[in-house]
């Protein structure tokens, strides 16, 4: 995420790291970088200039000068500043009203509206318990209503259907009273997605607006459209008011344009972060940890919730018993399972961009780490026999070649995996011996952290 940006303010405040003391001359030169990176990065011209403006200004007082690491204190500067451009504290989404709370999603066209309204309805299912119902107030897109029912039953929504198809706002205002009849706890309405800032279709959402009276105005827009998209939630909030912004597609925005211009244009709060298809992949916005991620500080705070949420406690205590035994005890079926729980987390790319100093990574590992190395691995160990996965040396040079095959993988690629595995017993076994990695497992959240394969294509553990 926003990897672009993140190399080149790194590379321009490295430079500075060594100084002894900062003078106009190194900040002005420091800067002139940073400015060349955030308008590089689609970063709106007045956001550029008022940062700039403002780091330059904080830079240059005696609180920097007299520090003992001048340097250091810029990149601390850097971070502050690019927190408040980001909108300084979260904003949590407003559930304190009366139930059921209404909440209203918009946005244009390929923005992925359908698929985030899922998302948010298993987030506040999951992380806030409440009972959600959403509803398609779309008349024009054919099988919008019918891809919100799928998308709901995955999401584990309750889905409302109008008998009629001709009306959003009856169709809304339908919903929420059936959301009343249902106890639900929250109503999600999704709206027509719009090509442009039409006018008969923005007084259409301002109907639907006044009618159901939403505690949220949601606007999904794609981050990769850079500053355009916070130049259509300025338009849209202009006709409408907007209480928010979720951002889609930020795993493969590399610039990060829109983040950073979205709360200056707009003045509406970023509360969301969506990544990939699946439902699983929306997060709260954070300004202080995204702005420490740029920075390549890493996010260790999002990091731990995600392992809380997603790892598997059950499968983290068996995998702590079977530490320190024979190693003949911890097969290639463990070993799957610690990939599995990786992938849960979002695969070894999602791991490493929210770990420190992972930004400075040769680009060839970076790519590494973001392919699709991790399920490579798992069906490899998917295409072995039952008796293979216990007994790992019996695989010889015809068995790899049917595994390879199976798994559309190289003979290559099964023997790093096969190495791999070694190398995690073997070091499970030593851990174990003198205790330490009982102690670890057991302080870790959830009873263990996943990891230890091995980093695709090398040896030794995964960085934990």
């Amino acid at each position: 995420m926003f990897d672009q940006l993140s190399q080149r303010l790194g590379d321009s405040l490295n430079r500075l790291r060594g100084r002894g003391k900062l003078t106009e001359d190194n900040i002005s030169e420091a800067l002139r970088d940073v400015r060349r990176a955030l308008l590089e990065a689609d970063v709106a011209l007045p956001v550029v200039k008022s940062f700039i403006d403002q780091v330059r200004e904080r830079a240059v007082g005696q609180k920097v000068l007299t520090s003992l690491k001048p340097g250091e204190a810029l990149v601390k500067i850097v971070h502050d500043e690019l927190e408040r451009v980001l909108g300084g504290d979260r904003a949590p989404l407003a559930l304190n009203r009366t139930p059921p709370v209404v909440m209203l999603m918009a946005g244009l066209q390929g923005a992925g509206k359908t698929t985030t309204t899922g998302k948010l309805a298993r987030l506040l299912a999951e992380r806030e318990n409440k009972k959600v119902l959403v509803a398609s107030a779309d008349i024009y897109r054919p099988a919008a209503i019918d891809q919100l029912e799928t998308v709901a039953g995955q999401a584990g929504a309750m889905f409302y259907r109008h008998p009629e198809t001709d009306d959003a706002v009856k169709i809304a205002e339908a919903a929420v009273a059936e959301a009343r009849k249902q106890v639900a706890d929250v109503v999600i309405i999704d709206t027509a997605g719009r090509l442009g800032i039409d006018e008969a279709m923005m007084d259409e959402i301002r109907r639907l607006h006044a009618a159901v009276d939403p505690a949220e105005t949601l606007f999904v827009v794609d981050s990769m459209t850079g500053q355009d998209a916070a130049n259509t939630a300025k338009a849209f909030h202009d006709a409408l008011p907007l209480t928010g912004v979720i951002l889609t597609k930020t795993d493969g925005d590399a610039r990060g344009g829109a983040a950073l211009s979205v709360r200056t244009i707009t003045g509406v709060p970023i509360k969301f972060l969506g990544t990939g298809e699946k439902l699983d992949g929306l997060e709260p916005f954070h300004p202080d940890r995204l702005a420490a991620r740029i920075l390549g500080m890493g996010d260790v705070l999002s990091l731990v919730e995600d392992v809380q949420r997603k790892v598997d406690e059950k499968e983290a205590k068996k995998l702590a018993g079977k530490v320190g035994k024979a190693s003949r005890r911890f097969g290639l079926d463990d070993f799957k399972t610690q990939l599995e729980q990786m992938e849960n987390l979002g695969g070894l790319g999602a791991l490493a961009d929210k770990l420190p100093g992972m930004g400075n990574l040769p680009d060839a590992a970076k790519a590494q780490l973001q392919g699709n190395a991790t399920r490579h691995m798992i069906a490899i160990v998917n295409s072995m026999t039952p008796k293979e996965r216990s007994y790992p040396d019996t695989i010889n040079g015809s068995r790899k070649r049917r595994i390879a095959q199976g798994s559309g993988t190289s003979i290559q690629e099964v023997n790093k995996v096969l190495k791999q595995h070694k190398q995690m017993q073997k070091m499970m076994k030593k851990m174990g011996s003198k205790g330490a990695m009982k102690k670890l497992l057991k302080r870790m959240p959830g009873g263990g952290m996943p990891g230890g394969g091995g980093m695709p294509g090398g040896g030794g553990g995964l960085p934990f």
